[in-house]
C-alpha cells in the first residue's frame, strides 16, 4: 500500500469544519442564540407559517430535538404554536416580534462570521474553494439511478 502524498483531505476537511463551525457556535451564542435556534428562525423567516414537520425537514432537526428547541423558544417569547384549525394534529410555528429581534441579532452575528472567513480571500479564491467543496462532495454522494 502506498503512502498518501499529504494529509488525507477529509482529515484536514473534518478539523476545518470543527473548528469553523465552533467559532459560528460561538459567534451566535455571544450574541444570545445557538445553532439550531438560528437554524429554526432563518427557516421561519423564509416560511413565515410553518408547521413542526416542515421546520424539522428544513433545519434538518428530527422529532424530540426540534420539540425540545422549539418549547425553549416559546417558553422565550421567541415563537409561538398554535394547533392548525383544519388539522388538529398539526402545529403552526410563527415569530413573535422577540423572535425577529433575536433573529437579526443573530443574522449580524452571521454576516460577521462570514466576513471573518472571507479574510484574505478574493473573489476567485471564494470560487475556487466552492468549486473544491462542490468537488468533494460529489465524490462521496451516491448518484441516484
Amino acid at each position: 500500500m502506498t503512502k498518501p502524498a499529504g494529509r488525507p483531505i477529509g482529515l484536514t476537511l473534518a478539523r476545518t469544519t470543527k473548528i469553523v463551525s465552533r467559532a459560528f457556535d460561538d459567534a451566535l451564542a455571544a450574541a444570545g442564540g445557538s445553532t439550531p435556534v438560528w437554524l429554526i428562525l432563518i427557516s421561519l423567516k423564509t416560511q413565515p407559517e410553518s408547521n413542526q414537520r416542515e421546520l424539522a425537514r428544513a433545519v434538518g432537526i428530527q422529532g424530540a430535538t426540534l420539540t425540545h428547541h422549539l418549547n425553549a423558544m416559546e417558553t422565550e417569547g421567541l415563537i409561538t404554536r398554535q394547533r392548525d384549525p383544519a388539522n388538529r394534529r398539526v402545529h403552526q410555528v410563527r415569530l413573535t416580534d422577540s423572535g425577529e429581534t433575536l433573529f437579526h441579532r443573530l443574522a449580524t452575528a452571521a454576516r460577521a462570521h462570514d466576513k471573518r472567513l472571507r479574510t484574505g480571500l478574493g473573489a476567485a479564491d471564494i470560487t475556487a474553494l466552492e468549486d473544491l467543496l462542490d468537488r468533494l462532495r460529489a465524490n462521496v454522494t451516491v448518484a441516484d439511478d
